[in-house]
């Protein structure tokens, strides 16, 4: 079964989130799960549906202003969370090896975790994607190794939030790479919309996809559901 998530980032409001809920009816056959803001997670868990956090903290509690642990976001009623998606690592300091310790806190804990991996636009035409995924993949791996409960998400960089999307050619290949340093589910995140969903969903080593602005919209969102139990 394929997993589709929903990357909401810094959008909807807990108004916002009980109207998506009130209209969103995804399809059997796919495992679906949405991803809102912190703000918005109490109204996100209410609608029954399955909820993971955009991030959490390596350590149960502590002197960490702004950040939120495993078991609060348990109590909360959240499933799981992604890890180190590249806005985290690129505005907030994320790293490699934080990224494997946030992992390995949420696993630990009991939650599903989206760790997330990719390549920059200049890293890509450098030759250098295997090398970046290599390091990123590893460092998680060596931390959690392949628990049931973890699913790479590969976001080329140059893929997010610019309109321009991996070809199927291209995402294949870096999934085979990915699932050849670790023996997970892999997703795949940059720019998917219906349009591409479905062939994209199609290629071998993609079990699903990490959706952003199109999971905004409840049409784009289930129509990008429909592709994916379609397969």
């Amino acid at each position: 079964m394929k997993l589709i998530a929903g990357n909401w980032k810094m959008y909807n409001g807990p108004g916002e989130t009980r109207e998506f809920f009130e209209k969103f009816e995804p399809p059997s056959g796919v495992d679906v799960v949405v991803c809102p803001p912190f703000g918005s997670i109490g109204a996100a868990v209410a609608s029954g549906r399955t909820i993971f956090a955009q991030n959490v903290h390596w350590a149960a509690e502590g002197a960490y202003t702004g950040e939120v642990s495993a078991p609060m976001l348990l109590e909360l009623g959240v499933a799981g969370a992604i890890v180190g998606h590249s806005e985290r690592r690129q505005y907030f300091g994320e790293t490699d090896e934080t990224v494997a310790r946030r992992s390995l806190a949420a696993l630990d804990a009991g939650l599903r975790v989206i760790a997330c991996v990719g390549e920059s636009l200049e890293e890509r035409e450098a030759g250098q994607m295997e090398l970046v995924l290599r390091l990123q993949v590893e460092a998680i791996g060596e931390s959690v190794g392949a628990h049931d409960g973890l699913v790479i998400a590969y976001e080329p960089v140059w893929a997010i939030g610019t309109g321009r999307t991996a070809t199927p050619d291209q995402a294949r290949e870096a999934h085979a790479f990915v699932k050849s340093l670790l023996d997970v589910p892999v997703l795949y995140g940059g720019s998917v919309k219906p349009e591409n969903a479905e062939e994209l969903l199609a290629e071998d080593g993609v079990d699903g996809a990490l959706v952003g602005g199109a999971s905004l919209d409840v049409e784009s969102f289930t129509a990008i559901c429909r592709a994916a139990a379609s397969q």
